[in-house]
């Protein structure tokens, strides 16, 4: 789910960027500033153009996939997954060491020395 909403988060970008270069701008620069522009500063624009629905559409779509990504991003638990564990076989009882033919018995431990 989260490559799919990827994948239509950067489609919409590209169509945000292609429809946006498209668009005429206001006419403003420097001439605005002498009176030039004075209508469309002060007066409405009218009824919005395809191409500013559009940019509308794709800015609403691209606020959404990027809520939904950021929050299915802090979803998940590590982007790190842990390395799975070997099985290791578990020790059963193990039988003490035959002791060597024709020695002594099983070593006996040393007397502790006496503490001073």
């Amino acid at each position: 789910m989260t490559a799919f909403i990827t994948v239509i988060h950067v489609l919409v970008s590209f169509v945000l960027v292609l429809v946006i270069l498209l668009q005429a701008g206001k006419g403003g620069g420097l001439g605005a500033a002498f009176g030039g522009g004075a209508q469309s500063v002060f007066g409405g624009r009218g009824a919005q153009t395809f191409l500013g629905k559009v940019t509308s559409a794709a800015a609403a779509i691209f606020m959404l996939t990027s809520l939904t990504l950021s929050y299915l991003a802090t979803r998940s638990a590590s982007v790190v997954r842990p390395a799975p564990i070997p099985a290791m076989p578990v020790p059963g009882p193990q039988a003490p060491p035959p002791a060597p033919a024709g020695g002594p018995g099983p070593a006996q431990p040393a007397p502790a020395a006496p503490v001073k």
